[in-house]
């Protein structure tokens, strides 16, 4: 009877374990590979990106003395990571892409309009590709992109 107990123990033990383990280590490999990607754009510690948020696999980091912007969508297949020196922006706000006569969000972007060319750079943020449930972290990303949008706005007009 003992032995049946403990077998049951330990069985009950290990699926515990195993998945708390997994979800340790994962977010311990994206800790190192943010911290690695803060890091590499810093450029030699002239960036510190202080305000940093973190939702569904995004990163975003503003310097608001130095006026740097750093995204890092740990999403998609290959990391993508896009450093905007705010500096040389005028202005910046949220392009949506919906579907053909729907409500249906397809991708969120950042709109960088530069000072001196009058050119705009485009900056994913979402992506109904990488979602991969389909749509399921799209109002918590639109609600991030929309309060970013005002930090960065705020960031230029100093």
């Amino acid at each position: 009877m003992d032995t049946s107990v403990t077998i049951i123990g330990i069985i009950l033990i290990l699926i515990i374990a195993i998945p708390l383990f997994y979800s340790i280590r994962n977010s311990s490999i994206n800790k190192t590979k943010i911290k690695a990607i803060k890091a590499k754009f810093s450029q030699n510690d002239y960036f510190n990106f202080k305000s940093t948020e973190t939702l569904n696999k995004k990163v975003l980091a503003l310097d608001e003395i130095n006026k740097g912007f750093l995204l890092i969508d740990l999403n998609a297949k290959q990391e993508v990571v896009s450093f905007v020196d705010l500096k040389s922006i005028q202005s910046c706000k949220l392009v949506l892409t919906t579907e053909n006569n729907s409500d249906t969000i397809l991708k969120i972007e950042f709109e960088f309009q530069y000072k001196v060319s009058k050119t705009a750079a485009f900056i994913p943020f979402y992506k109904i590709e990488n979602d991969q449930i389909g749509q399921v972290c799209l109002y918590e990303d639109h609600q991030l992109a929309k309060k970013w949008t005002k930090m960065i706005q705020d960031c230029l007009t100093v």
